[in-house]
């Protein structure tokens, strides 16, 4: 397919990233020469210096010719005007960013009008992955398939678990939970693993089920944690009053704490009920006497990823049980995993991934489609749902007669608004959601899977 990319900033740049590896025509677009250079140069693609919301900038960049034109820019304004001035040139799909929520609300009602096909917002979706975390705190991270009917869930195996020393087969038939084991993470290695394969302390694990199946299977092993009750949240930008609100509605207590003073006073009249506190969220001092102790969750939305590193570590170090921390540099993860702190949220990834969903299923939309597609294990494992139509050639297949290929695994098949963790004996047929979990390179069709 041939993509155009208008705006490289954070978000831009992270689509970039993934998108480059599906082998389409890509041509990015920025006002700055030196983001436009570097992109060129480390990804080999055709790069324009220039306003992608005038006509001659797009003419340039052949939108009109483009299959898919993502519109990223930082300004809300600047991606409205693009993506009308790319309708008018006749570019057949746009996605475009939006951050301001009274923006975001006009535009998905007049996208047919605007001639935009999806909207992402970064900051938003990135509260929303904040709130799975703080409701289902054992997980360190959390994923949702079939409009959330199923879970996949990363959960830390500790030197105690009942499931250490114990095979996949053995755990199975022990909990006798419709749960599934599709990843393992181990130090450096990644395994997708099949029923002989042995659990060990300190593992990562993804299991995907359904809530109420996870919620069960560890009930079982004794690690549901007490409902959490307050939030402090460190950083009051546009993630932090999207979470703020959510929490609100939940019932949370909720405590913000802000440096700037008029984004303060923006809070304070956004949300009354929470307490917003004018100060460095840094200062180990501020954080004592506002209770950091005594909090059931910490969130460190600061704009620079090393402020949050030295909040999150510092919570971490207290006790807190839930400790959670915004990055955009991929490199600084491993130093919050290293230091206890696994739950991370990154809204440029998050947002990159959505795009590459889509991306997906357009370059193949003849086929059984990526509905969703997750990225985990740094990146080395993927995990997809698929829409099953009446062209896949694996359909009504016993799974143990399929050939699939090596590092595939069918982790989950939704029919009829049911989950079932599929069986040998179990068949794939249409109008299914099949979940496929894979380390083996790039699925865009339920078919890429067999041998």
């Amino acid at each position: 397919m041939k993509i155009a990319i208008i705006g490289t900033g954070k978000v831009g740049r992270a689509i970039t990233s993934y998108i480059v590896n599906e082998g389409h025509d890509l041509c990015i677009i920025d006002n700055n020469p030196k983001v436009v250079e570097s992109l060129v140069y480390k990804y080999d693609i055709i790069g324009i210096c220039g306003n992608g919301a005038t006509y001659d900038i797009q003419k340039k960049a052949e939108v009109d010719k483009s299959d898919l034109v993502i519109i990223c820019t930082s300004s809300d304004e600047v991606n409205i005007l693009a993506a009308l001035v790319a309708k008018r040139m006749g570019a057949k799909n746009t996605i475009i960013r939006i951050r301001n929520q009274d923006y975001y609300q006009q535009v998905n009602s007049m996208k047919k009008d605007i001639g935009v096909s999806m909207i992402i917002n970064p900051e938003q979706e990135a509260a929303n992955e904040i709130v799975q975390m703080i409701d289902f705190p054992q997980a360190l991270k959390i994923e949702n398939f079939a409009k959330g009917r199923i879970n996949l869930v990363e959960i830390y195996i500790g030197d105690n678990s009942p499931l250490v020393n114990e095979s996949l087969q053995n755990i199975r038939q022990k909990y006798q939970f419709q749960v599934l084991v599709c990843a393992v993470q181990r130090g450096n290695d990644v395994f997708i693993p099949k029923g002989d394969f042995v659990i060990e302390a300190k593992d990562k694990i993804h299991i995907t089920a359904s809530r109420n199946e996870i919620v069960k299977f560890l009930s079982k092993l004794g690690i549901i944690e007490t409902k959490l009750k307050s939030v402090m949240i460190i950083g009051g930008g546009n993630i932090s009053a999207y979470l703020g609100q959510r929490l609100l509605k939940n019932h949370y207590r909720v405590k913000i704490i802000e440096k700037d003073e008029k984004r303060c006073l923006e809070l304070s009249e956004l949300m009354p009920t929470a307490t917003i506190i004018c100060g460095d969220g840094t200062d180990n001092e501020l954080l004592l006497d506002e209770g950091i102790e005594s909090t059931d969750v910490v969130i460190s939305l600061i704009g620079i990823d090393e402020e949050n590193i030295i909040s999150s570590m510092y919570a971490n170090s207290l006790g807190v049980p839930k400790v959670i921390s915004k990055i955009n540099r991929e490199n600084f993860t491993r130093i919050l995993e290293e230091n206890g702190i696994a739950s991370i949220i990154s809204p440029k990834i998050i947002s990159a991934l959505r795009v590459l969903s889509y991306v997906r299923a357009l370059a193949n939309s003849r086929g059984s489609n990526v509905v969703t597609l997750y990225k985990l294990v740094n990146n080395e494992v993927e995990a997809l749902e698929f829409a099953v139509n009446e062209n896949a050639k694996c359909l009504d297949i016993p799974l143990k007669d399929l050939k699939l290929k090596k590092g595939v695994l069918i982790a989950a098949i939704i029919r009829n608004n049911e989950t079932k963790i599929p069986e040998a004996s179990d068949c794939i047929k249409v109008n299914d959601s099949v979940i496929v979990v894979t380390n083996n390179g790039f699925l865009d069709n339920l078919d890429d899977i067999l041998a």
